[in-house]
């Protein structure tokens, strides 16, 4: 693709960027979706607690949605990794793995987050099958069964009386030192909780579907789902490389109005948030995408006499 000027390039194509080229789309600016096409969630089944789409694969859920953008004809999709971005508001110049190169007023940071998986056998196994990370997501195909809880810590006070929504039956392995305080214990103890602070040896598993979780001191844990938490990055390391404020979980520091700290630079969905579901990243990126809107033509507005 020859060099053009694009209003946004969006940087990813998850639920956020999808949104908000749908909203610039209709907005009539032009708008380039730079995307490599591997979205965090492609290791799911289905996508939950999207009203109206609640189930759907996450394929199908991209192919619908670009389906209806391609009714903007100011909307491009480019199969590509953006690795680098120069110049200031106005005038950004992105350059993608594949040599590509776009001019853009605008730069709007939709990566998402990254996992960067527990060293634990038999987890790749069982991940988005059986073993997720967000209840809101999949608590309700696993409600009222044996459940495993991988976590520990402040994480772990956190997360037990969420998951007790969705069941009681589970079981807590923090995979080494459990991080608890005294009280911390006593609390769950109270509650029933069974902790174990035994490294994971491994997890079993039959197509996909989890089996049991075996300790080091050769404790075997019976369960047919497991949550855990996992170690996040940024999706992309361009938001870093480029100067905008990360804070220490990752995430990428935005104002109310999804503006990072670089003129130009804003960011939507769950690179900006611990609220990692599909709809609120959607919410956020067409959001977003009004204020980009906004800046636009009143940018124009005022240039224009």
């Amino acid at each position: 693709m020859e060099k053009q000027l694009f209003d946004v390039a969006i940087i990813g194509g998850g639920p956020a960027g999808l949104n908000a080229a749908l909203v610039l789309g209709r907005a009539r600016k032009k708008v380039a979706v730079i995307d490599e096409g591997h979205p965090r969630n492609a290791v799911t089944r289905e996508v939950h607690g999207f009203l109206t789409r609640d189930g759907i694969s996450p394929s199908e859920f991209r192919r619908i949605a670009k389906e209806e953008i391609s009714a903007y004809p100011s909307v491009s999709f480019v199969g590509d990794t953006a690795v680098s971005i120069v110049g200031t508001d106005g005038q950004f110049q992105i350059e993608t793995e594949q040599g590509q190169t776009f001019a853009s007023k605008k730069v709007l940071f939709t990566v998402g987050m990254k996992d960067r998986p527990l060293d634990i056998p038999g987890l790749a196994e069982v991940y988005g099958k059986s073993a997720f990370v967000c209840p809101y997501c999949d608590g309700w195909e696993l409600r009222d069964q044996p459940l495993v809880i991988i976590t520990k810590g402040a994480e772990l006070m956190h997360f037990a009386p969420i998951i007790s929504g969705w069941t009681n039956r589970f079981t807590v392995c923090t995979n080494g030192p459990d991080d608890l305080t005294d009280a911390d214990r006593e609390e769950l103890q109270r509650k029933h909780v069974l902790l174990f602070d035994s490294p994971i040896r491994h997890i079993d598993s039959s197509h996909g579907i989890v089996q049991q979780v075996v300790l080091e001191d050769g404790t075997i844990v019976p369960c047919r789902g497991i949550f855990f938490k996992p170690e996040l990055v940024t999706g992309s390391d361009l938001p870093r490389t480029i100067g905008c404020q990360i804070t220490e979980a990752g995430e990428i520091v935005v104002d109310d109005f999804g503006k990072t700290n670089i003129p130009g630079v804003y960011s939507a969905g769950d690179a900006t948030s611990r609220m990692h579901q599909a709809i609120a990243a959607a919410s956020r990126g067409a959001f977003v995408a009004a204020m980009i809107n906004n800046e636009l033509n009143t940018e124009a507005w005022r240039r224009n006499g």
